[in-house]
């Protein structure tokens, strides 16, 4: 079946479908990773988006189990890729990337020339579009909402059994956040975004605190960013991820913008300004750090665009990342950064 891609700008391009047929609305964006498909597609932090795979070729090694995943389902509205490959080929693929997104209900579209797509976001900046496949349905802007909302847990959750328990403020969690704190001898409790930590006799202990990644504007995320207001008061080590980056940054009295077209991939360089040593990192966000909070100073920063890519307290426990240190899908250069954090712990 033939579906459209339809950019607000009225720009329209067919293409074929080979996910699930109905017709979804969203931001469009683009990720230039070439492996790591599914804990994209499972990352919170897509959520509300059309995502354009850069890559040439999607599905040629399948969809691995659930275990694997960043969530428990499909994050993004919808998916274009220039070629589908619907015979995967790896030991560890149960599903095809097709079935996968039918079986999720989410759409997707072969568009072959996304590398035009990609080029004219690039030029114009991110833009708000629709996958049209039969029924005609509005555009959707996802930045009008709280979407950490959406994918937030919403119940309390703990795992491990060590010594220091974490606060894992949840905005979206990457499961690979958990793991490596978990490897790391760590007791975990994960608390839904606007769970009030100070004022609740469940929580009796709090060693340190991790904000989550997660999806949106930062700015629409006030629970959170009293919560880590609190903690700063008091004096409680943080470690901010990606959103988590942002709202400790809004909560320090900093500020942020949204980026012209983001960033989405497995190749950011991020320079690590003590040192001048460059990062391969993992990234997904629209949203950056415009303005750093009194008492931090900068701790990393793209090396493409010079956007802030971390924040740390000259004297306190505080700081935060804009990239992905628990690095699913990778590469690990930055998984240290746990290790930095928990030298306050």
């Amino acid at each position: 079946m033939i579906g459209k891609l339809i950019f607000e700008d009225g720009s329209v391009f067919e293409g074929k479908s080979f996910g699930f047929e109905k017709s979804t609305a969203g931001e469009v964006v683009f990720s230039t990773g070439m492996v790591g498909y599914p804990e994209s597609l499972t990352d919170p932090s897509y959520k509300g988006q059309i995502l354009i795979f850069t890559y040439p070729l999607i599905g040629n090694y399948g969809v691995q189990n659930k275990k694997y995943w960043e969530s428990d389902n499909i994050k993004v509205s919808g998916l274009i890729v220039s070629t589908h490959n619907n015979t995967p080929s790896h030991f560890l693929s149960e599903i095809s990337l097709g079935m996968w997104l039918k079986n999720e209900k989410i759409p997707a579209l072969e568009i072959s020339d996304t590398r035009f797509l990609t080029q004219k976001i690039r030029a114009k900046g991110t833009m708000l579009g629709k996958i049209i496949i039969g029924e005609e349905i509005s555009f959707y802007n996802p930045d009008k909402e709280n979407l950490v909302e959406t994918v937030s847990s919403s119940k309390i959750q703990k795992i491990g059994d060590g010594s220091k328990n974490i606060m894992i403020i949840d905005c979206g969690v990457k499961e690979n956040i958990k793991r490596c704190l978990l490897k790391r001898g760590l007791r975990i409790t994960i608390v839904p975004w606007n769970y009030d930590l100070f004022n609740n006799p469940e929580i009796k202990k709090i060693d340190g605190i991790v904000v989550s990644s997660g999806p949106g504007d930062p700015k629409k995320v006030n629970e959170t960013i009293i919560t880590i207001k609190k903690a700063l008061k008091k004096k409680i080590p943080i470690l901010g991820i990606c959103l988590g980056h942002q709202l400790l940054a809004l909560a320090a009295e900093g500020d942020t913008h949204k980026l012209k077209f983001g960033h989405r991939s497995q190749n950011q360089p991020c320079v690590l300004k003590e040192s001048g040593r460059c990062f391969i990192t993992t990234q997904n966000h629209g949203f950056a750090v415009s303005k750093v909070p009194p008492g931090f100073k900068v701790w990393f920063e793209n090396a493409n665009d010079g956007s802030n890519e971390g924040i740390i307290h000259e004297n306190l426990p505080f700081m935060s990342v804009q990239f992905h240190p628990e690095a699913s899908p990778g590469p690990t250069d930055t998984e240290w950064i746990f290790d930095e954090f928990l030298k306050f712990i």
